[in-house]
């Protein structure tokens, strides 16, 4: 397990996020990313919770943010070092964001992610 402060892991989900291809960035909308510094569900390391873009229709005001949580414990606690903890952020910030898009796991995991 790595120990990362919150502030330094803060930091490297805003890297993973800079680092979307400026077309995807725009495209998102209505989501939050946050991350949960304490326990997350076991086997979690990200969480998305909202309506993809997919299934969103002409109906779809009014409604609070999608939310995307990126759990920093669970990350640290499968990574050697901090630059797996780095990729492993990077992983967790696409697989989650991809889910956004309407993307399930099963298609995450053909393309990678």
């Amino acid at each position: 397990m790595v120990e990362v402060d919150a502030e330094r892991f803060e930091a490297m989900v805003s890297e993973a996020l800079d680092g979307l291809p400026a077309e995807l960035g725009e495209l998102m909308s209505n989501v939050a990313v946050t991350v949960e510094h304490g326990e997350g569900p076991v086997g979690l390391l990200g969480l998305y919770q909202g309506i993809p873009l997919t299934r969103r229709t002409t109906s779809y005001a009014g409604v609070l943010p999608d939310r995307i949580t990126i759990y920093r414990r669970a990350i640290c606690a499968i990574s050697r070092s901090e630059p797996e903890v780095v990729e492993e952020v990077r992983r967790t910030v696409v697989h989650e964001v991809g889910h956004h898009f309407g993307i399930d796991d099963a298609r995450l995991r053909e393309l990678g992610w």
